[in-house]
């Protein structure tokens, strides 16, 4: 290959990549995946299948991105269309109610499917859907997320996972992991930093006004507060909690 072509083939990549990396627009934030029809054939005793492949979709943020607002948005226009949409969450997210998926901005659903991190997906109901979202998907095993990406690829229904990247520690969430080894678009959903207008990539646990960096990973309707911080301002408060 010429270095000319070289050059060209790296900017590509280049390219390709700024997409990838790109916060996607509200249009595809609330676009709607397609069902993906399969057919599927025996050979020596496996069954094997053909056509395209349904998404997994991995949409994270900090917190207050708006993570819930977009799949409540996605969830209403799927079912404007007439759409089969289910909604699903982790058993252990109860901080609204049992089975509420609630926006911060006040918007609320009730959850279809309630999942533990050793439940067998109910892959029978699921096969009919035209697409399947998932909130809190960083609460999710490594099993459940493995069986949405089996919904995915059997059945041809699209999946789209909201959820948090990493604790307050900046350690990935066992679900987001998985996530991020399996998904075929993983897109950033973005907010501002809560002490200055910098993009957050940080999720800050603050007990009267301080940041905290020891204690379990996940703590439910406890008094601690967790803001969205940038880099610079998440080492600041690592230093000053030292």
């Amino acid at each position: 290959m010429s270095f000319a072509r070289c050059l060209a083939s790296g900017a590509t990549r280049r390219a390709s990549r700024a997409s990838y990396l790109r916060r996607p627009d509200l249009a595809s934030c609330t676009a709607l995946p397609a069902r993906v029809e399969r057919g599927r054939f025996s050979f020596r005793g496996e069954t094997c299948y053909t056509g395209a492949v349904a998404k997994l979709y991995f949409r994270y943020g900090t917190m207050d991105s708006a993570k819930t607002l977009n799949l409540l948005a996605v969830a209403h226009n799927y079912r404007k269309q007439g759409k089969r949409c289910a909604l699903m969450k982790p058993r252990l997210d109860v901080r609204f109610g049992e089975a509420a998926i609630r926006s911060r901005s006040g918007l609320e659903a009730e959850a279809d499917f309630l999942v533990g991190p050793e439940d067998d997906l109910p892959m029978e109901e699921l096969s009919n859907l035209d697409c399947v979202l998932v909130d809190e998907a960083q609460f999710l095993s490594e099993k459940n997320i493995e069986a949405l990406r089996e919904l995915t690829i059997v059945h041809g229904v699209p999946v789209i996972c909201y959820g948090l990247r990493t604790d307050f520690q900046a350690r990935l969430f066992v679900g987001s992991k998985r996530l991020l080894e399996l998904a075929d678009a993983i897109e950033e959903v973005k907010v501002t930093c809560y002490f200055c207008g910098k993009k957050a990539i940080f999720n800050l646990r603050m007990v009267d006004g301080h940041g905290v960096f020891e204690g379990p990973q996940v703590v439910l309707g406890a008094d601690e507060k967790y803001v969205p911080v940038c880099a610079a301002h998440y080492r600041e408060q690592v230093l000053a909690a030292r």
